[in-house]
C-alpha cells in the first residue's frame, strides 16, 4: 500500500524518530505528498467503513520514560534498556547494578521496577513500550464528584473512574506500560521495527502489571464518519489533490534537496507551532521564512571573529535561500496552502478518532483541569514497517511548552 521509509530517518526502522505526516510535502517532495494524500484517503475509507486496504493506526499515548523489554538474542537473559539499546554497543540492564551503574533517580526506580515485574508477562523477542505510571505515581482525586485514579507520566493527565473494573485493575497494579513496537533480528545492530501488532493481549496476564496495546480498536462503535462528515474531509482532500497537481515537481521537490533549507523550514514550522500560531496566510508565512533564515545566518555571521568566518556563514545563507530566489513565489504559496489542506484533513481524522479512547485525558493547571485530546495516533503501513504521526500539533506541542500547564515531572 503506502511506504515513507525514504522519508523517515534511518533511526526510525528503531523507532526512535517519526515524522509528521504533514512534513512529507517537505520531507519527500512530489512523492511523498502523493503519498500523504493517499494515506488520508486510506484512512477516511477505513472511518467510512468502506476500506478495501488495511490500514493499522496505535493510540499516541504520553508515556515517559521509554523502556524496551525482553531476552537478549546473545544469551537469552532478560533485560530492560532505554534507547541506548541500539547503540554501537548496546546498553541493556540484566541486573540492578547494571541499572545503578548507569541511571539515578526515578529512571533509575522504575528500571528496577520493571527488571522485577516485567519477566512475569513472558514476553518473547524484544518489545518497546513508554512507562505510564509506578504505583507511587497513582492519585486519587474527585472529578464532577466522582472519585477518580489518574497518572500523569508527561503532559496529558490520564484518568479512570475509581469505582469501575479498569479502575480496580490499575489500583492492583505496581506497574503500567502501554506497547507499540515488536523488534525481530538475531542482533539488536540488525534488528528491525514491526509497528502496529498487539503485544500486551499475548503476553500472560498478572495483578502487577496493567500492560496495554496502543493498537487503535473503537470498541464504542462511536468513531465512524457519517455521510456529512465523509462528504466534508472528501471535499478536502480532492481540494489538495487539485491543489498537488498544480504545483510544480521542482517546487515540491526542492526544499529537502538542501539539507540546510529543509532543517531551516522545519525548524521555523515548529517555532510557529510552539506559540500556538499556525500557517494562517501561506503568502505572510512564506515572506517571515525567508527573513527568519536571513536573520539566522546574519546572526550566526556576526558571531565569527574573522572576515573568513563571517563570509563562510553569508554563502550558507545564500545556498539555504537558493531555493526561494529560484520557485516563484505563488509556488511556495500553493504548496503551504496545500500543507494547510494535509493538516486540515489529519485534524478531521484524529477527531473522529479520539471519540473511542476508553480513559479520559486532561491538562492540569494550577486551576483545575482541562480536557483535552489524546496525544495523537500512529498512521502505519500495511507491512507494519513504517510509520507517521498523526498530531494536533497547535494543542499539544502548545499545551507541551507552555508553562500554564502543569508536567507529570513537574513536583
Amino acid at each position: 500500500m503506502l511506504s515513507f521509509k525514504q522519508y523517515l530517518k534511518e533511526e526510525a526502522s528503531k523507532n526512535t524518530h517519526m515524522e509528521h505526516i504533514e512534513d512529507n510535502i517537505l520531507n519527500g517532495g512530489v512523492k511523498g505528498t502523493r503519498e500523504a494524500i493517499n494515506f488520508l484517503r486510506s484512512l477516511r475509507d477505513m472511518l467510512a467503513g468502506n476500506s478495501k486496504s488495511k490500514v493499522n493506526v496505535t493510540v499516541k499515548w504520553d508515556g515517559a520514560p521509554a523502556v524496551f523489554a525482553g531476552k537478549d538474542p546473545s544469551d537469552g537473559k532478560f533485560f530492560v534498556a532505554k534507547k541506548g539499546i541500539f547503540n554501537k554497543n548496546p546498553k541493556v540492564y540484566k541486573t540492578n547494578a547494571d541499572i545503578d551503574a548507569d541511571t539515578s533517580g526515578d529512571l533509575n526506580t522504575k528500571l528496577k521496577l520493571a527488571l522485577a515485574e516485567l519477566p512475569k508477562l513472558g514476553i518473547e523477542g524484544v518489545v518497546q513500550g513508554d512507562f505510564l505510571y509506578a504505583k507511587e505515581d497513582l492519585k486519587e482525586v474527585d472529578i464532577e464528584g466522582e472519585p477518580h485514579i489518574t497518572f500523569h507520566p508527561n503532559t496529558i493527565v490520564y484518568t479512570v473512574p475509581k469505582n469501575s473494573e479498569l479502575g480496580k485493575e490499575i489500583l492492583r497494579s505496581k506497574i503500567g506500560v502501554v506497547w507499540h513496537t515488536v523488534y525481530r533480528g538475531s542482533t539488536f545492530e540488525e534488528m528491525s521495527a514491526s509497528f502496529g501488532e498487539e503485544i500486551a493481549s499475548g503476553l500472560k496476564k498478572v495483578n502487577t502489571v496493567w500492560s496495554v496495546d496502543a493498537v487503535y480498536k473503537d470498541v464504542s462503535g462511536t468513531a465512524t464518519f457519517t455521510a456529512a462528515e465523509t462528504a466534508a474531509i472528501t471535499k478536502v482532500l480532492s481540494n489538495a489533490g487539485k491543489k498537488f497537481n498544480r504545483i510544480k515537481a521542482n517546487t515540491l521537490n526542492g526544499v529537502a534537496q538542501n539539507d540546510d533549507t529543509l532543517q531551516k523550514v522545519k525548524t521555523f514550522v515548529n517555532s510557529k507551532i510552539r506559540i500556538g500560531q499556525p500557517v494562517k496566510n501561506p503568502r505572510t508565512f512564506a515572506k517571515e521564512l525567508v527573513n527568519y533564515i536571513d536573520d539566522y545566518y546574519e546572526k550566526e555571521a556576526e558571531k565569527r571573529k574573522t572576515d573568513k568566518g563571517k563570509a563562510a556563514q553569508r554563502q550558507k545563507k545564500d545556498l539555504t535561500l537558493e531555493y526561494f530566489k529560484r520557485t516563484p513565489e505563488s509556488q511556495i504559496i500553493a504548496m503551504f496552502e496545500l500543507y494547510n489542506m494535509i493538516i486540515e484533513a489529519k485534524h478531521m481524522i484524529i477527531s473522529k478518532l479520539d471519540k473511542a479512547k476508553r480513559i479520559n485525558t486532561l491538562l492540569k493547571t494550577s486551576n483545575g483541569y482541562e480536557v483535552t485530546e489524546q496525544e495523537g495516533f500512529v498512521a502505519i503501513d500495511h507491512m507494519g514497517k513504517n510509520a507517521v504521526k498523526l498530531v494536533n500539533r497547535l494543542e499539544f506541542s502548545k499545551a507541551n511548552f507552555s508553562d500554564k500547564y502543569i508536567k507529570g515531572w513537574q513536583r
